[in-house]
């Protein structure tokens, strides 16, 4: 068990299961010995607190697929153990492809063949259009790095149009990206948020919520997510929801420990001190103290039976379920097509909102 958890090292750090540091530490390693005291053809999804910059309802999705199975061909049949070292440490990324997908990669390209597709639609009201997206494919470094995101903005679009602009570079410029790429993560969005507050005389006192997606080679996916957009995978037909909405109710407690407080009025959605629907957000100088902006960061490894990745703002969830929305993408094979599909189902079922929708298929 001791080589095949330092096989994947990078995941899985021994100071993250000491029952000492974090309450959920003990329960963790138990998850860790339960997997791989199964059989060699289950697969696992294991949860853990990740970084100690995060909060404590944070975690790493780490899919460990057979891995007792594919860790004895690591990097050519060397395991990587204090006893047996390889000639030159595997990076990160080598370990994720090699280690836990099997993934045989050559000038950069994957095996995994990432396509991708968006819509967006302005909502009924009188105001100007505030959600924004990203959708992009970089080599960088030899890798192919896709870069997807939704931004939704309220009180306003200079926000959002900010984050579209500059935080994926503000995260790929982290000197920790490619060792640590989750702590970079995090990093470049507490980064960006301090700036954009520096910057209000010029961006407005309004704000945006985040979500992003980063795709390295095809073999792994960083979802990070700061307001109520969802990103949701289909794995083998099921919707799986990745991202946990960044609700006043939910968050209540985080709002509350910083002297806010949850209005919930009849006909009205709750929100912080009255006025905003979310607890986490870019901006908002006037509620900052009361609101987070680090994002949760989680980290998939992609199957074999993982589909597409939905990426879209509340606009869409209001009126559709998971299951639903993965349904009615399965059925079209252009990510592009797809999207607008779920759009104009939105839009049928009456939503209001500015709705962004972003689909990533990994086949």
């Amino acid at each position: 068990m001791k080589k095949v958890l330092m096989c994947c090292g990078a995941f899985v750090n021994q100071r993250h299961l000491n029952p000492a540091v974090h309450k959920h530490d003990k329960k963790s390693l138990t998850l860790v010995a339960h997997f791989f005291n199964a059989s060699s053809q289950t697969r696992g999804l294991l949860y853990y607190p990740h970084s100690r910059t995060f909060p404590a309802r944070s975690f790493v999705f780490l899919e460990l697929s057979l891995l007792r199975q594919r860790s004895s061909r690591l990097l050519g049949g060397q395991m990587i153990s204090s006893s047996n070292p390889p000639r030159q440490k595997p990076s990160f990324l080598q370990r994720i492809k090699v280690a836990c997908l099997d993934v045989r990669t050559r000038h950069g390209k994957s095996r995994h063949h990432v396509v991708y597709g968006s819509h967006v639609m302005k909502g009924k009201s009188s105001r100007p259009m505030e959600d924004h997206i990203v959708c992009e494919i970089k080599c960088l470094k030899e890798h192919d790095v896709g870069l997807f995101a939704v931004f939704d903005g309220h009180l306003g679009h200079e926000v959002s149009c900010y984050l579209q602009a500059n935080l994926f570079n503000n995260i790929l410029n982290q000197p920790a990206f490619w060792t640590d790429p989750s702590s970079a993560i995090t990093n470049g969005y507490l980064q960006t948020d301090a700036t954009i507050l520096l910057k209000s005389a010029e961006l407005g006192t309004g704000g945006s919520t985040a979500l992003t997606a980063i795709v390295i080679d095809g073999a792994s996916v960083y979802v990070a997510n700061v307001g109520d957009s969802r990103a949701v995978i289909c794995r083998a037909g099921v919707a799986t929801p990745i991202t946990v909405d960044h609700d006043p109710i939910s968050e209540r407690s985080s709002v509350q420990s910083k002297g806010g407080y949850i209005t919930v009025l009849p006909g009205d959605v709750p929100r912080v001190n009255g006025q905003l629907a979310v607890a986490r957000a870019f901006g908002d100088k006037n509620l900052k103290a009361h609101l987070r902006s680090d994002p949760d960061v989680y980290c998939l490894l992609i199957q074999k039976t993982d589909e597409f990745l939905i990426l879209a703002s509340d606009g869409l969830w209001k009126v559709i379920e998971n299951q639903v929305a993965v349904d009615l993408v399965r059925r079209t094979k252009d990510p592009k097509a797809a999207a607008k599909q779920l759009v104009d189902y939105a839009i049928r079922e009456n939503s209001k909102d500015d709705i962004s929708c972003v689909v990533v298929r990994f086949h």
